[in-house]
Parts: structure tokens; sequence; C-alpha cells
């Protein structure tokens, strides 16, 4: 039923948006080994400057820009070369000054918006291909501000580090090779959107290291936290966090292969509690065309994958929505907290971005069921005519649901996993729901 009312959505949705642009970001991006030096010749397409050889970037152009919508897809495709292992890929969006012809990207602000895992990939073998999607609906709005475009020029940057060391050895045609993928990134929007100027955003992490042994990586050594105060000059009618984490450390015991609680404050009031990975790899194991001891040589059970997979080669990495609603100008802080991280052997890393967004009029775009596998509950429909239905994995819940002013509009507990629940007042609401494992919030939307 779930899925029914899921595919209900996207087909209204479809119907809805049927005036959409492609924008061609970049094609044919060929990235080279990310240890090397520098690779000058083929030169990178017209109008994409090559910072290294993992990482490539294009400026949007002011009528790119203005054929922005409300709505933002993004689409990469990634095609096997000479690297056979899986590797983390990223977009990242850059605000230079304008004018630039190019920048340092360590010298300007930046967000990520997006993370995703290279398959195992064998280039001769079919598919060769593998197409990651994410939904940046809330991005649009940042690319329709005159607050930033007026200010900066948009860059966008494609980057995947890669090594062609064992395809040189163990993939036909790769021995002398040092090119590891191609790449190409696309964004797609509906009808264009007038531009506005009610946007704040404040870049916090770009892709920082966390973990509880490095100096700097960490709040206090021997435990993986990590804090960032910041300050808000205004007050902002609605705010969110949008935050990227992925755990890696192949050794023997290494976190990229046990599960851990992440948990996520705002102003020292628990948001947001995670538990990375999941249900299942296997729709992505047609894309693992290399041997590899991940998928191993028969599909597994959902079990079997929840025991040690935090991600999946061939996926994305979620971004996460933290939604936050009105926030009062001033100082305040994050923190996130993996308490139980072990890092054997002090290897491995959480490589952690985080941007803070939000409007000082009207509410941020995006707002949706995020279908996280994992996360402490599923609600649906979304939007809904005030019905809905909460399911979480808990059988002992509390559920408070406010206005974006905070204001209290209904609460319950229940020892039910599945309940419905009714608003009989129309507009935008928060649902918080409160369980053992913490508090997870959703963005509901009530239109009778």
């Amino acid at each position: 039923m779930k899925k029914n009312l899921l595919l209900l959505a996207f087909l209204v949705y479809a119907l809805k948006s049927s005036a959409q642009t492609t924008i061609t970001i970049m094609d044919s991006i060929i990235f080279y080994d990310g240890y090397a030096a520098i690779v000058t010749n083929p030169p990178p397409p017209a109008g994409v400057i090559k910072h290294r050889n993992d990482l490539f970037a294009r400026k949007l152009t002011n009528s790119e820009l203005q054929s922005i919508g409300t709505s933002l897809q993004m689409n990469v495709t990634l095609k096997a070369l000479c690297d056979n292992y899986d590797r983390i890929g990223n977009v990242f969006m850059a605000l230079a000054p304008l004018g630039s012809t190019t920048y340092n990207p360590d010298s300007v602000p930046r967000i990520e918006l997006g993370r995703f895992i290279t398959p195992f990939f064998n280039k001769n073998i079919q598919p060769d291909s593998v197409p990651y999607s994410f939904n940046i609906d809330n991005v649009a709005m940042l690319l329709k501000d005159t607050g930033i475009t007026n200010n900066f020029d948009v860059w966008i940057e494609l980057s995947v580090f890669g090594v062609p060391y064992a395809a040189q050895t163990q993939v036909a045609g790769c021995s002398v090779r040092n090119d590891v993928f191609r790449g190409k990134l696309n964004f797609v929007t509906n009808a264009p959107a007038p531009t506005q100027n009610t946007n704040f955003l404040l870049p916090l992490f770009i892709n920082n290291n966390f973990n509880n042994y490095q100096t700097g990586a960490t709040d206090t050594i021997t435990k993986t936290t990590k804090t960032i105060s910041f300050n808000v000059p205004t007050n902002l009618t609605d705010a969110a966090f949008f935050l990227i984490t992925s755990n890696h450390g192949s050794n023997s015991g290494g976190e990229e292969y046990i599960r851990r609680f992440h948990y996520a404050y705002f102003d020292n009031a628990l948001k947001l509690t995670y538990k990375p990975g999941r249900l299942t790899c296997e729709p992505f194991r047609k894309y693992n065309t290399q041997g590899n001891g991940i998928y191993g040589s028969s599909p597994m059970s959902n079990a079997q994958w929840q025991s040690f997979s935090n991600w999946c080669p061939g996926d994305v990495i979620d971004i996460r929505r933290i939604n936050l609603g009105p926030v009062t100008a001033g100082n305040h802080s994050f923190l996130i907290r993996v308490p139980t991280a072990v890092f054997t052997g002090a290897q491995g890393n959480f490589p952690l971005s985080l941007y803070f967004q939000g409007k000082t009029s009207g509410v941020l775009a995006g707002i949706e069921d995020n279908e996280e596998e994992n996360n402490l509950f599923s609600l649906y429909p979304n939007p809904t005519n005030g019905e809905f239905t909460i399911s979480s994995e808990s059988n002992d819940v509390e559920i408070l649901v406010t206005d974006l002013l905070g204001k209290q509009i209904l609460k319950t507990q229940s020892t039910q996993k599945t309940l419905k629940l009714k608003i009989d007042n129309e507009g935008v609401f928060i649902v918080y729901l409160k369980t053992k494992d913490g508090v997870a919030t959703r963005k509901i939307v009530v239109s009778h």
C-alpha cells in the first residue's frame, strides 16, 4: 500500500512538472590517479576547470541560473575506466568572487550537495556505468536568491578520487593506464521560478575528518564527538541542517563494517538519531562487475547485509535533513556524537559535511517523507488531507505535532508500531517521534 501511495504521489508530481529543463553541468569528465601529478592532456571540456586529477568545476551561467525552478534533481552518471575498487565521489557547490576564472576550493565557501560510492567496476563487463540521483529542492532556493547570485559566482564541482593500481594487474587493458573513471553531471528542474532574497546559508563542515583519535577531528580524543558554534544574524521563519556522513575504515574490525547509532543535536537538544545502512545492497549488485569481498558470489539476506554494511558500493549516501522550524537570531550550536565508535588501530574516518539553511520568510523547499530505511519512523501519505500513518520499529513511542511556531497541535503515546493520526487544520507541521533510541522529526503538509 505504501509503495502505491508513493507511486501515486510521483505520478501527480510528474504531471505537475512536465515542463522540465535539463542543465548539463559536465560531461565526459575523465578522472585520473588521485595521487599522481596533475594530468593536463587532454584538457577538460570547454568551460570546465581542473583543480586536481579528482576535482573538476564549472561556473553556472546567468541563463542557467534564470532557468532554475522550484524543484531540482541532481544526476551523476559514472562510467568504468581503470579503477576497480569502491571509492568516494562528491558533488560540491562553491561560491567564488564575481568574475573569477578560477578559485582555490579551500578558500571559498562550499557545501556538499551529494555523496556517492563507486561500485567494484570491471570496464570490460556490462553494465559499465552506474547512475546516482539526488533530490536537492532546497538548493534551488539558493540558486534563485539574489543575495547569493549578486555577490558570488556559483561553481558546481564533481569529485571522484580513484587509483588504478589494482586494476593495472586485475583488469584487461589497464596495465599502463592511469585514468580511473569518466563522469557526467546534470541538473533537472521545472519551470523557471522568480528570484527571491529570503534565504540564509551558512556552510559549517565540508568533508571534515570526524573520528576519535585525531586532533581536530574530535572535541575530545577517545570520544567521537564534534561540535561547532555559529551565529544567526536575523530571525528565521524556518531552518534546517543538511548533514552527510559515511563510515569508513576497512581494516579488521573497522568502522566500515559496524553500524553505529549517530546522534545530532541543535543547541544541546537531540534532533536526529540514525544508524547508517540500507535494508539490503542487492539492488546494486548488478553494477559491481569486478569480483569483490563485499557482494560475494551469491545474493545475501537482508539480515546478512544489516550485520555489516554501512553503505552499498554503487549507491548514494543519504543527505539527512534535520528540520528545526523557526530559529531566533543569536549564537547556536550543532553537535554530532557516535558514542560506541571504536576506530580499531586508530584507523578509519566519518567524513562530515554540514550546512545550515534558513528563510527570513516562508518555509524551506523539499518538504517530503525522508525514506531512510533505518531511521526511527516513516510517515505517509505526505502531503495529506489531514489523515496520515506513522510506522516505526518501536512499540513504545511518544508523538508530538506542532506548528512552525512551536504551538502544540497533537500529543499522544502508543504501544503500536503502526498508528493512524489526523490533523484538522491546514498548513505545515512538524511531527516529533520519541523512542528509547532518540528523537526523529518529519515535516508534514496538510491541505484539505
